[in-house]
């Protein structure tokens, strides 16, 4: 048996973790050098804090990076602490990955069918409440003080927190200790939110603090939902960097790169305060006895589905279901609430343009499936403490901004001979799939029984035989999934097509965003809704491998 079992030694596949770490660190440290070394030129610094326009996009972005923040934290704590554990957790489990599956785009662009001047949402009431007989000139969908562009990101942001929230809270051995530490609370009279907060949040909340700075990081720098529904004069600063970056003068670029710099010392400055700010806080644990007739409520409670959940989930359903109206809508004048006739020609165009959902179909594939071999086979030879040292370099795609990021991608690709061409977009495309689906993965690999691997080993079997016949079946499901939520993350990539493509690739994220705020709607609506459904398609794919193979027992003699 000790053969075997020195096969499935980590130490002996050392090499393996070499090549693979090399693989992923040489292009991010490229990247990041790049991105440094265009942040180093004196004038395009001096350049920027001359614009009159820098100092209120910076507030704006700050304003709606901090709120959105604080808003899908406090909404996503809200509902994990009115339906963890029980009934109610596993519904608003099932409700994630469609959520999730939503790209923010399609999701910008549906809101904008709603909120709108002329929007479903002011239709919808102006028979009874406004008496309006024509679109109203309201800043509602680009208002000046972006709350349009905070709704967006709050209701995006949140699922993405309950389903980290999720892999934390299914992991076998904290999901039973703090499930026993739930139900000692409520033995000594504590009712459920009152033992969640107590007991459990202060223990998840240190596990939280990476996810919210990647929120925080993505709500300071967004840029394509910032296009569609934030607000234009001024804009946030992202927006303001990305159209710098475009400039065909080198001189605006340089000044788009300091921008971009200047976002990313905002994210540094404002993690740093919050974490100053969370080390304040001092969490008491002190046990009193309260009403016992709370034990009743709680057990109740735990079956059903938290009030704020219904908000969340009809914001989704509307919007979608506005989408797909305003893909298909012909007449409609203001303010009937629904068209005077419908029209398929918006679809006929999509349908047209075969070769932009191929690019996007084969791009994600690519992207995802590459990301996801490499994370099987790092966190299969990698040692523990490699893992630990490295995630913290696969991050940056998610703490970066998003602008600065590209632009060392663009430095990168140019240097490589891969600018404008199918295999830098891939490259583009991998890295930013590859910290979702190590993220979605680690926690299920990681967690796997090593017993099952010394009963492999002690049947004389090695690591392949183990891999192959074992530990994938068993891990089919987190597989599955890894893929899907690589694939909607690459669908949903705006900027690193449009940069690192050189605008010779369109997908339909590239499509929507710019059909959508160049005031065709109704292409852009069916473009985003087909940005929404390939992941969904995807997803479902993956729920559908994943599941549990389910063997019916014959017994001879047996009708």
């Amino acid at each position: 048996m000790a053969a075997p079992l020195r096969q499935l030694s980590r130490s002996q596949a050392a090499w393996p973790a070499w090549l693979l770490g090399l693989l992923v660190v040489l292009p991010l440290v490229w990247v990041s050098w790049a991105a440094v070394a265009q942040g180093l030129d004196v004038s395009a610094w001096r350049s920027l804090f001359d614009d009159p326009q820098w100092v209120p996009a910076m507030l704006l972005s700050l304003w709606t990076g901090l709120l959105s923040t604080a808003l899908a934290a406090g909404l996503a704590a809200w509902l994990l602490a009115g339906s963890f554990p029980g009934p109610a957790w596993n519904r608003l489990l099932r409700l994630l990955s469609p959520m999730l599956a939503v790209p923010h785009a399609s999701f910008a662009i549906g809101l904008l069918f709603l909120i709108a001047p002329s929007g479903w949402l002011l239709r919808l009431l102006s028979p009874w409440a406004t008496g309006l007989q024509e679109p109203p000139p309201w800043p509602t969908s680009q208002d000046p003080w972006g709350l349009g562009l905070v709704l967006v990101l709050v209701a995006k942001e949140v699922p993405f927190l309950l389903w980290t929230a999720a892999g934390q809270l299914q992991r076998p051995e904290l999901a039973r200790r703090w499930a026993q530490e739930l139900q000692l609370a409520a033995s000594m009279g504590y009712s459920s939110r009152q033992a969640w907060w107590r007991v459990l949040w202060p223990q998840l909340w240190p596990r939280m603090w990476g996810p919210l700075l990647a929120v925080l990081a993505y709500g300071l720098t967004v840029v394509d939902m910032a296009l569609l529904v934030g607000p234009a004069s001024p804009p946030t600063l992202s927006v303001l960097a990305w159209t710098w970056l475009n400039d065909a003068d080198p001189a605006w670029q340089r000044q788009g790169v300091a921008a971009a710099w200047l976002l990313a010392l905002m994210i540094a400055v404002t993690a740093a305060l919050l974490w100053k700010l969370a080390g304040l806080v001092r969490w008491r644990h002190h046990w009193s006895a309260g009403d016992r007739g709370v034990l009743r409520q709680t057990t109740l409670a735990a079956g059903r589905m938290p009030a704020a959940a219904y908000p969340l989930l009809g914001l989704y359903l509307a919007v979608m279901l506005a989408l797909l109206l305003g893909s298909m809508a012909g007449v409609w004048p203001f303010p009937d609430l629904w068209p005077h006739s419908f029209s398929l020609e918006a679809w006929g165009s999509v349908l047209a343009s075969v070769g932009t959902v191929w690019t996007s179909l084969l791009l994600a594939f690519g992207a995802s499936l590459s990301a996801l071999l490499w994370s099987l086979a790092w966190l299969e030879w990698a040692p523990r403490a490699w893992d630990d040292a490295l995630r913290r370099l696969l991050y940056l795609p998610l703490l970066l901004p998003s602008v600065l990021w590209v632009a060392g991608l663009h430095s990168l690709t140019l240097h490589w001979g891969m600018d404008a061409h199918w295999s830098g977009l891939w490259l583009a495309h991998a890295l930013a799939c590859l910290p979702y689906v190590l993220l979605t993965l680690g926690p299920a690999y990681l967690g796997f029984d090593a017993r099952n691997a010394q009963l492999v080993a002690s049947l004389g079997h090695g690591r392949w035989t183990m891999l192959a016949r074992v530990k994938w079946p068993l891990l089919k499901a987190s597989i599955a999934s890894s893929f899907a939520v690589g694939f909607a993350v690459s669908v949903a990539q705006y900027l690193p097509t449009l940069y690192v493509g050189g605008g010779r690739f369109s997908t339909v994220t590239t499509e929507a965003v710019a059909l959508a705020s160049g005031g065709q709607r109704a292409i852009g609506a069916a473009y985003a809704w087909l940005q929404w459904l390939l992941p969904v398609l995807v997803f479902a794919l993956a729920a559908w491998a994943g599941r549990p193979r389910r063997f019916r027992r014959r017994v001879r003699g047996m009708v």
